[in-house]
């Protein structure tokens, strides 16, 4: 197969589900996923960095874009992940993780997706009692995070926030 066929099998999905480590860590784990770039989107300020972004100025999310095989895991099963991977009932937070920058939102690549994204959204809501409060937008621009973002569950694993949250997070989703 040559690089231009490999690169045709792959799409993207961009997920905001609180603190892009949490997002990464969940998809990094899912066979089929090629690649997870933490990073930002939905907002006004291009190139945003990490304190502009936690600022809650700049209107972006932290998300996660994932480069996946179609033919191995679809969309809607990354779907059907990220509604079990984070809380979609609470308004800009995860856990302790507070502000406009932890919203929960689908950023949608193609009109396919933004269908796809609203069933699953309708689907999902019958596992919650609270309304299900996530957005879905088309992405407009995604701006990838600074590179000590990267893989962060990965390379730092005795980190505190690493043990007492993305550590959970996995064993509760029977990932770790």
């Amino acid at each position: 197969m040559t690089g231009g066929d490999e690169m045709k099998k792959k799409e993207l999905a961009t997920f905001a589900g609180g603190c892009f480590w949490c997002v990464e860590a969940v998809c990094e784990r899912v066979p089929g996923v090629a690649s997870v770039v933490s990073g930002y989107a939905g907002g006004h300020v291009d190139n945003p960095t990490y304190e502009q972004v936690c600022s809650g100025t700049t209107g972006h999310a932290e998300v996660a874009q994932i480069a996946f095989d179609p033919e191995v895991v679809s969309y809607e099963d990354l779907l059907r992940l990220f509604w079990q991977a984070h809380d979609p009932t609470t308004l800009n937070r995860q856990g302790s993780d507070v502000g406009t920058q932890y919203r929960s939102a689908i950023f949608t690549h193609s009109e396919e997706q933004r269908v796809a994204a609203e069933r699953s959204r309708a689907d999902a809501q019958k596992q919650f009692a609270d309304p299900i409060v996530t957005e879905i937008l088309p992405l407009g621009r995604f701006f990838p995070a600074e590179d000590y973002h990267q893989d962060y569950y990965r390379n730092h694993t005795a980190a505190p926030y690493c043990l007492f949250v993305i550590r959970p997070k996995l064993k509760k989703l029977n990932m770790d």
